[in-house]
């Protein structure tokens, strides 16, 4: 039997839920004995992301913005423009230490050079919660870091579900390209391990070419144009990101010319392998 259609969850529910959590657990730390109560301002808690841009992080930020109204709590949202700014990251992180934070949650831009910045939060006495990508753990040994606990998914097991789904989808046999995340990122690091761990369970499936796109949908769109124009034998991509997996899909419009003719015309039936997953074809 075919494998049926991907369903992601409702991310902006379930962060909701986790970030409220988190934001509880840290309110409790700092003491916040009035929080929720009418007339009473809460400690400031800082949210650092990657960036305000992705729906991802969209979402990451209307769960804590709602966490926040339910405990009484005040937080600071902040973020650098683009993923790939971890220095606008460290300057974000080390102003909200000067202004005073009770705590710190952070989607770390990189997962080794967030650290230092860190480690200056753990001097001030913040708490640090982790969101998202982990701290890479030998960094924040070695500079004697501390932080109070992560959140996020298991990206290992991620790539593994996505690969496991393109070998069933394409009946064990692909020529796959891959759009790496940023190098040195845990978050696409695992997702990339797991991914290639599955697929090298299926002879027939063979990484054809696998190049970042810095977790950009512009690079996704360039990128990905290079590989089919020097692999045209290219019928499957996983992309680490989804902004990254949304620019490529401009090259997978029906009508494209493929080694195996011509796209079949849109339709709800029609599975495109997409990212590990079913994608359906865009109708214009």
């Amino acid at each position: 039997m075919a494998p049926g259609p991907w369903i992601p969850p409702r991310r902006g529910t379930a962060l909701g839920l986790v970030v409220l959590g988190v934001v509880g657990l840290l309110v409790r730390g700092v003491g916040c004995g009035g929080a929720g109560a009418p007339g009473l301002r809460g400690p400031r808690l800082a949210l650092v992301m990657k960036t305000p841009n992705n729906p991802f992080f969209i979402d990451m930020q209307r769960g804590a913005d709602e966490a926040a109204r339910r405990l009484g709590v005040e937080l600071t949202v902040q973020a650098p423009e683009r993923e790939i700014d971890v220095e606008k990251q460290m300057q974000i992180v080390e102003n909200l230490i000067e202004t005073g934070v009770r705590a710190l949650l952070i989607a770390p831009a990189s997962s080794k050079g967030i650290v230092p910045a860190l480690a200056k939060a753990n001097a001030a006495r913040i708490p640090i919660v982790v969101l998202d990508d982990e701290v890479d753990r030998e960094a924040a040994a070695e500079a004697g870091v501390h932080t109070e606990g992560y959140v996020g998914s298991d990206n290992v097991e991620g790539g593994r579900l996505a690969g496991r789904y393109l070998v069933e989808a394409s009946g064990g046999r692909a020529m796959v390209a891959i759009l790496e995340g940023i190098p040195g990122h845990e978050t696409g690091d695992s997702r990339l391990r797991g991914f290639r761990e599955a697929v090298a369970a299926a002879p027939g499936v063979k990484v054809v070419v696998s190049q970042t796109a810095n977790w950009e949908r512009d690079q996704g769109y360039s990128v990905f144009q290079n590989m089919l124009q020097a692999h045209p034998e290219i019928d499957s991509v996983f992309a680490c990101n989804d902004m990254m997996a949304l620019g490529s899909t401009r090259w997978t419009t029906p009508g494209r010319p493929s080694r195996r003719g011509r796209w079949p015309p849109p339709s709800p039936s029609f599975p495109r392998r997409w990212g590990g997953s079913r994608w359906r074809p865009r109708s214009s």
